[in-house]
């Protein structure tokens, strides 16, 4: 869902809360554990002004190149890359790119500044060295304004500062190239991307609906399987990379319901050529909510929309993180009964938690069982 849907739905809307504070720093492996996290589900509930915003409230049609940019009059939106990448002399990495869009309300005020908005942009961008065994993390906040942060179309761009989505044509997403670049951490990816199949929409066309609330939910399209090629720094050392990507597009202005405790999200590319994304929501007694779901593609770009009855999921192994106390399960079994299908999913390296302001698990996974194949995890409420 990205968050959540699936792929990390709630994290933009926490941005006002840690804009406000002027939260601009995360912890780096070794540092002193954090304060609790902000609260993903309520971030993502429904508020007190929500009717005041644009809703997600049943299926409409998608237009292209003009769904590919922004929505504003909604309250979150996020752009959401994810993948895994091989060098010439055979290391791996993972990677994460996301850049997050979110009101701070529903209207603009008139105000003679130029740097006015009711935009403001949160990024998080990541890069697992499988073969160091070490994953690192950065996180920004900019405004969208004096062409700080922002999306356009014709052609599709997303940017912060210098973190970017870009495509050179006018009339569509692909090829596209994205760049970012943390000195701090030492990382940087500078890859091209282009679509190896056509885009799936989530859920009912594109109505991915979260909660009993039918306004809680969210516009939802994924591109599942993207090939990937250019250049992955991580620390002292660059290197030529190829692979393939995952891009989750996804808009609302609540999603969640307030009984709902977080998520578990896959996003799995088996080497068959199928892919196949499941979330479940978990509600706070620990049960998995009804409204979870998931999407299977075939290799020739056909798919399957799954319900919450289609699919189980039994953790098998658990990680506690250093750093925050945090309990994820990273080794699991998801069973699609109909299919005959039973994957063992586990992480690639344990500790790829996002030390972030709103903490969550996200990183590559590899898939075992009745298919083999690589893939990516996100966890939320832990």
């Amino acid at each position: 869902m990205r968050r959540i849907d699936a792929g990390l739905m709630g994290l933009v809307g926490l941005l006002i809360g840690a804009v406000v504070i002027g939260v601009f720093r995360f912890g780096l492996p070794g540092s002193e554990p954090r304060p609790a996290a902000q609260s993903l589900a309520a971030a993502m509930g429904p508020s007190d002004d929500a009717d005041a915003y644009a809703r997600v409230t049943g299926p409409r049609a998608l237009s292209f190149p003009a769904d590919h940019g922004a929505h504003p009059d909604h309250r979150t939106e996020w752009w959401y890359f994810t993948g895994n990448l091989t060098s010439e002399s055979g290391d791996d990495y993972g990677f994460q790119l996301t850049l997050f869009r979110t009101a701070l309300a529903p209207e603009a005020k008139d105000r003679p500044s130029d740097w006015a908005t009711r935009q403001v942009w949160m990024g998080h961008f990541a890069v697992t060295d499988l073969a160091r065994g070490e994953h690192r993390a950065a996180e920004r906040y900019q405004r969208g304004a004096l062409g700080l942060a922002g999306a356009t179309t014709r052609p599709v761009r997303v940017w912060m500062d210098d973190w970017e989505i870009r495509s050179d044509d006018p009339d569509t997403l692909f090829p596209l190239t994205i760049k970012a670049d943390d000195p701090q951490t030492g990382i940087a990816v500078d890859l091209a991307i282009d679509a190896a199949r056509p885009h799936v929409l989530q859920g009912d066309a594109g109505y991915s609906q979260k909660g009993e609330d039918p306004a809680n939910a969210s516009r939802y399209y994924s591109y599942t399987r993207l090939a990937a090629e250019g250049e992955v720094a991580f620390a002292d050392s660059t290197a030529s990379v190829t692979g393939s990507a995952w891009l989750d597009r996804e808009w609302s202005t609540s999603a969640l319901d307030a009984d709902q405790a977080g998520w578990d999200w896959f996003a799995l590319q088996l080497e068959d050529g199928r892919d196949l994304m499941v979330y479940r929501l978990r509600r706070n007694d620990g049960e998995t909510d009804r409204h979870s779901a998931g999407i299977l593609v075939e290799p020739d770009g056909s798919s399957r929309t799954l319900t919450a009855e289609d699919f189980r999921l039994t953790a098998q192994r658990y990680w506690t993180s250093p750093r925050t106390g945090s309990r994820y399960p990273v080794a699991w079994e998801l069973r699609l009964p109909e299919e005959g299908m039973t994957l063992v999913v586990e992480a690639r390296l344990d500790d790829q938690e996002m030390p972030t302001t709103v903490r969550y698990w996200e990183g590559a996974v590899a898939v075992e069982g009745t298919a083999s194949g690589v893939g990516y995890l996100e966890m939320t409420g832990y």
